[in-house]
C-alpha cells in the first residue's frame, strides 16, 4: 500500500511543471494570434485609409525638422509617372504576387550584389517596417507582402508607393517631388520629368532629377522606353484605369 502511494506521488510530481508548460504554450499561441490579427487589421486599415506618416518619414522629420509630403490620389498622378516607376523598379509588377521568384533567384546567383525587392515589398517596408539591410525585417517583409497583395489591389499598392517613397532629402511622395524638382503638380509631369523622378528612386539623396548626369539622362531615357514597352505589351494592365 505504501509502495503504491509512493508510486502515485512519483507520477504526480511532474504535474506542476506540465501545467506550466501548458500555460506557456497557451500564452505563446495567443500572442502569435494577436500579432497575426494586428497585422491583418493594419493591412485592411491602409486598404482604405491613407497612412498619416511612416516610420522612416517620421524619423527623417525628427532629424531634419520636418519633411515635404502631400498626399495625392493615383488618379491625379500623370499615368506616365506610374508606368515609369513600374518600368524602373519592378517591370513584372502585374505578373507576380508580391515576390518575384525569378528576380530573387537571379539576385542569389549574383551573390546578393543586386536587389530583388518588388514594389510591393518596398511598400510593406516603407509603410510598416524599418529601413536597412536586416534579415529579420526581410523575413517579416516576405510574409507580409503576399498578405498585402491578397487584400489590396495593384493600383492601391502603387498609390501608396508613389505617396510615401523618398525622392530626395526630406522629400516624400511624387507630389512633393514634382513641385520640388520641376515646380509642377504630379498630374502635369511630362514624360521626361516622370522618367527622371523614377530614375532617382534607388538613390534619392545622391541623385538630382532636375540636374542629372549624362549617365542618369541615359538611364531616364531607358526608363521612358520601358514605360512605353510595358504599356504596349500589357504589363501595365493591372493598374491602368
Amino acid at each position: 500500500m505504501a509502495k503504491t502511494r509512493r508510486a502515485r506521488k512519483s507520477k504526480d510530481a511532474p504535474a506542476p511543471k506540465r501545467r506550466l508548460h501548458v500555460r506557456v504554450r497557451r500564452v505563446f499561441v495567443r500572442l502569435c494570434l494577436g500579432v497575426v490579427a494586428a497585422v491583418v487589421l493594419l493591412t485592411l486599415l491602409y486598404k482604405v485609409v491613407n497612412p498619416p506618416t511612416t516610420p522612416y518619414m517620421f524619423a527623417e522629420g525628427r532629424r531634419l525638422g520636418g519633411v515635404a509630403q502631400v498626399w495625392v490620389p493615383i488618379g491625379d498622378i500623370a499615368p506616365v509617372m506610374v508606368r515609369s516607376v513600374v518600368a524602373a523598379e519592378d517591370a513584372n509588377f502585374c505578373l507576380h504576387w508580391g515576390l518575384d521568384v525569378a528576380a530573387i533567384k537571379a539576385a542569389l546567383a549574383a551573390g546578393g550584389d543586386r536587389g530583388a525587392s518588388t514594389i510591393s515589398q518596398q511598400v510593406v517596408k516603407n509603410v510598416y517596417l524599418w529601413q536597412g539591410r536586416n534579415w529579420i525585417r526581410k523575413a517579416v517583409e516576405a510574409v507580409w507582402t503576399p498578405l498585402t497583395e491578397a487584400l489590396w489591389s495593384k493600383r492601391r499598392i502603387l498609390e501608396l508607393y508613389l505617396n510615401v517613397a523618398e525622392f530626395g532629402r526630406g522629400v516624400f511622395g511624387v507630389q512633393a517631388a514634382a513641385q520640388h524638382y520641376f515646380g509642377v503638380d504630379a498630374s502635369d509631369l511630362s514624360d521626361v520629368q516622370a522618367a527622371r523622378l523614377a530614375m532617382i528612386l534607388p538613390d534619392p539623396k545622391g541623385r538630382d532629377a532636375a540636374n542629372p548626369t549624362s549617365a542618369q539622362r541615359r538611364r531616364s531615357a531607358s526608363i521612358l522606353d520601358g514605360a512605353a514597352t510595358i504599356r504596349a505589351d500589357g504589363r501595365a494592365a493591372c493598374f491602368q484605369s
